[in-house]
């Protein structure tokens, strides 16, 4: 016990603290109004602790079907989110991290944790990626999020090769809908796993960039790296 805590708050926490969650806002306010300044964080800090190892054992023993965590980028945090088949989603750091994880509870399962390990392959990769020491990425996808003619176009373009482009036409012909431009279009717009699946290498008849769902400066900035335009 603290010497300066009087017994009856040390009690009080001590009591709270065996509890637990269940005792109620109430029980949790005491607590933290008992301690004092540095208790508190190290009393917090513990649970950090204690959610993300447990967070962690959930995904590893699989647990829990979707797990996802912050991943570096050159623009920012991307939120990454992987199942058992593999990478799932990559959004950019605008995207609501709300709205995302609500779909993917609503369209592959609630049962989501925040958890780095199993993002630690697609973390390397892409930090070797941003430095050009990788041309390409072998971290598994499921294409769960992704509909039959969005798969044909998002797998045609995954076998465009680092430093190459295709035109949004091109990409539609070898989909099996030579007129299927605009639909192109709109598959790579709707992208969930841009970057790994390089959307960012189509572009319009003519070499202007088109669009993107990233926006085109983060376009310009990926095709430069991969050196397809100066």
């Amino acid at each position: 016990m603290n010497e300066n805590q009087p017994p009856q708050e040390h009690e009080m926490v001590a009591e709270a603290l065996r509890r637990g969650p269940g005792a109620g806002p109430g029980a949790s306010a005491s607590a933290a109004g008992a301690l004092g300044g540095d208790a508190q964080a190290d009393v917090e800090r513990a649970a950090a602790g204690a959610a993300r190892r447990l967070a962690d054992r959930a995904a590893s023993e699989g647990l829990a079907d979707v797990s996802y965590a912050p991943v570096d980028s050159p623009f920012g945090p991307l939120l990454a989110a992987t199942t058992e088949r593999g990478l799932v989603r990559l959004a950019f750091p605008e995207e609501s991290i709300d709205t995302v994880l609500e779909r993917l509870a609503r369209h592959l399962s609630p049962r989501i944790v925040e958890s780095s390990a199993p993002l630690d392959p697609l973390r390397r990769e892409l930090e070797d990626y941003f430095h050009g020491t990788r041309r390409t990425f072998e971290v598994a996808l499921d294409w769960s999020l992704i509909g039959p003619f969005g798969r044909r176009v998002l797998r045609v373009t995954s076998d465009i090769p680092y430093g190459g482009v295709l035109s949004y036409g091109e990409v539609a012909a070898e989909a099996g809908s030579p007129r299927g431009s605009r639909a192109a279009g709109n598959a790579l717009g709707s992208n969930p796993i841009p970057i790994v699946i390089p959307c960012h290498r189509v572009l319009r008849t003519g070499g202007a960039l088109g669009g993107y769902g990233g926006g085109l400066d983060r376009k310009r900035y990926l095709l430069e790296l991969e050196g397809a335009i100066e």
